[in-house]
C-alpha cells in the first residue's frame, strides 16, 4: 500500500472555525457549519459545547460527516453554546492530541479555543514557556496561546471589565503571525482576528443567536444572516447581553490573504465584501487579456480552476469544455495495483474527457503551480487523450516564496517557480506554452485599477512577492539561504 495525498501538488487548506452562542441545538448547528467549512481542512474535526455547568468535548480524526452526523456523538455534546474546528495540520503532526478545539481549566474557569492560521513566533514562545515550567500536551501552536493565557498576570482591565477576555488579549499581545480565533467560556463566545486580518472571520445571526465563522458559506447552510466581518485586530465578545467589540491592538493596515480569493475560500463565500466566485471569474478574464490564446477549447483543472476558466473563455471567446472530470470520492490511502501506472495517483482524482479534447488545441486553466508534479501528469494525460497542443495558463502569479501564516507550502527548494524560469517550468511540465497572471493583473482583477501599490499593498501576497507583513521569528533563517530573498516588514 501507499499513502497518497489527493492535494499533494496544491497549497494545503488551513483550518476552519465556527461557534454559536445560546442556541438550543448548538452542537448540531456547529456540526453543519463545520461541514460547510470542510474544504478548509479534512484531517480532523472537533466540537466543544457548554451546558451551563460542564464543558463537553468530542475530537475526531477524519471528516465531519464521518464523525458528527450521528446522534450518539451529538448527544455527547449537550448545551446551548458550542464551537468547533476543522483541521489541516500546518503546525503539529496529525495526531488526536493536536485536534482542536483545545480546552483547559484556567483561573477564571473553563476555556476552549480553536485557531485558523499560524503563529510565527510559537516555537520561540514555547521554548520560553517550557523554561518557566510550562508542560505542553500537544505540538500545536494553539496550545501556546492557552499557556500564555494561563500565565497572564493581567487580572482585570477597566475598559473590558472581564478577567478572561483581558487575559486572552494580554496573551495575544505576545503573539505574532496570522490568526482567526474562536474561544468559548462559561458565559461568552469570543472571536479575534489578527491585526492585519490575514485569516478570515465573520459574524452571523440565526434568529436571535450570534455566530462566528471562517466563511459566509457556513452561514448559508444553516439559514443564518450575514452581519459583518470581524475587523482586523478586533475582539468580539458574545454573551447573553449581546455583542461587544474591542480594538485592543496597535493599528495595522488591513491585508487579507490573497489566496482566499484564488484558491482557499469556497466560491459561494463572500470575503471582504467580494464574491469569491466573481473574483475568480475576473481573474480569468484578466488572464485572457494578458495572455491571449488561439486554442480551440478552454479546459479547467477542477475544481478551483473552473471559475477562472469560465472568465477566460468569456473574455477570449473560446468555447469552454469540461475536459477533465474530477472524482470527488477520493480518500487518502489506496491499494496500489500490481500493474501500476505512473499516473495512478492523478488518475484517481482526474480523468480526461477524451471527446472534449481529442484533436484539439487545449487551453488548460489552473489556479496555481506549486511543485509542478500534478501539472506534468495532467499535460501527459491530455496528450494521451489526443490533444494536439496544450497551452497552460495559471490564474495567479508564480509562487516563489513559502507561507508562514497557516498555509502548508513546501520549502523554497520545492517551489518550482523559486528556482526555474517560466520557460524552464514550461519544459518541465511538457506544455507547448505556459503563462501566469501578473501581480498587477491580479490586483486589477480584484478592483485595483492601478495594480499593486508597493507602498501600501491591499493584500497579503508574500507567496508571489516575498513581502511578509510580520516578522518571522521562528521561520526566516530556516527557509532562506540569503537574507536578500526575504522582505520582512513590521508595520505595527
Amino acid at each position: 500500500m501507499f499513502l497518497w495525498n489527493s492535494s499533494d501538488d496544491k497549497l494545503q487548506e488551513e483550518c476552519g472555525v465556527f461557534g454559536i452562542w445560546g442556541h438550543p441545538e448548538a452542537s448540531t448547528i456547529t456540526a453543519l457549519g463545520l461541514h460547510a467549512l470542510q474544504h478548509r481542512g479534512q484531517e480532523a474535526a472537533g466540537i466543544v459545547s457548554y451546558d451551563g455547568k460542564h464543558f463537553h468535548s468530542e475530537r475526531r480524526l477524519g471528516l465531519v460527516g464521518d464523525n458528527f452526523t450521528k446522534k450518539p456523538v451529538i448527544n455527547k455534546l449537550p448545551g446551548t453554546s458550542a464551537m468547533g474546528h476543522v483541521r489541516y495540520s500546518t503546525t503539529g503532526e496529525p495526531a488526536l492530541r493536536n485536534v482542536q478545539p483545545l480546552f483547559a481549566d484556567l483561573a477564571g474557569g473553563g476555556f476552549a479555543v480553536a485557531h485558523n492560521g499560524n503563529i510565527t513566533n510559537a516555537l520561540t514562545l514555547r521554548g520560553e514557556l517550557v523554561k518557566n515550567g510550562a508542560i505542553f500536551q500537544s505540538t500545536s501552536d494553539t496550545e501556546t496561546i492557552l499557556q500564555l493565557i494561563a500565565r497572564s498576570k493581567l487580572a482585570y482591565d477597566s475598559v473590558i471589565e472581564d478577567e478572561q477576555v483581558s487575559r486572552f488579549i494580554d496573551a495575544l499581545g505576545s503573539v505574532e503571525g496570522a490568526y482567526a480565533l474562536v474561544a468559548l467560556t462559561g458565559d461568552k463566545l469570543i472571536g479575534v482576528r489578527d491585526p492585519f486580518g490575514i485569516r478570515p472571520l465573520v459574524i452571523g445571526k440565526l434568529g436571535d443567536f450570534f455566530i462566528l465563522s471562517s466563511e459566509t458559506c457556513a452561514l448559508d447552510i444553516i439559514g443564518a444572516q450575514f452581519v459583518r466581518e470581524v475587523s482586523n485586530g478586533e475582539v468580539v465578545v458574545i454573551s447573553d447581553q449581546g455583542i461587544r467589540s474591542f480594538m485592543p491592538f496597535p493599528v495595522a493596515p488591513y491585508r487579507p490573504c490573497i489566496f482566499e480569493y484564488i484558491y482557499f475560500a469556497r466560491p459561494d463565500s463572500v470575503v471582504g465584501g467580494l464574491s469569491v466566485y466573481e473574483c475568480r471569474k475576473k481573474i480569468g478574464q484578466q488572464l485572457a487579456k494578458e495572455s491571449p490564446s488561439f486554442g480551440e477549447v478552454v479546459v479547467p483543472v477542477p475544481d478551483s480552476g473552473v471559475p477562472a476558466a469560465l472568465g477566460f473563455a468569456e473574455e477570449s471567446k473560446i468555447p469552454f469544455q469540461l475536459g477533465i472530470i474530477r472524482n470527488h470520492y477520493v480518500g487518502r490511502t489506496f491499494i496500489e495495483p500490481q500493474q501500476s501506472s505512473r499516473d495512478f495517483g492523478v488518475k484517481l482524482k482526474h480523468n480526461i474527457n477524451k471527446k472534449a479534447v481529442d484533436g484539439k488545441s487545449v487551453v488548460l486553466i489552473d489556479d496555481s503551480i506549486v511543485r509542478g508534479t500534478t501539472s506534468v501528469k495532467i499535460v501527459e494525460l491530455m496528450r494521451e487523450a489526443g490533444a494536439s497542443e496544450v497551452h497552460m495558463k495559471i490564474a495567479s502569479p508564480p509562487i516563489k516564496f513559502p507561507d508562514f501564516y497557516g498555509i502548508d507550502t513546501p520549502n523554497p527548494s520545492q517551489l518550482l517557480a523559486s528556482f526555474k524560469s517560466i520557460d524552464e517550468m514550461r519544459k518541465f511540465i511538457g506544455a507547448d506554452s505556459l503563462s501566469f497572471l501578473s501581480v498587477d493583473g491580479l490586483y486589477k482583477a480584484m478592483g485595483h485599477k492601478n495594480g499593486r501599490d508597493n507602498n501600501n499593498p491591499a493584500f497579503t501576497d508574500h507567496c508571489f512577492t516575498g513581502d511578509y507583513p510580520t516578522t518571522l521569528q521562528d521561520n526566516a533563517r530556516e527557509c532562506f539561504d540569503e537574507p536578500s530573498q526575504l522582505v520582512v516588514k513590521k508595520e505595527m
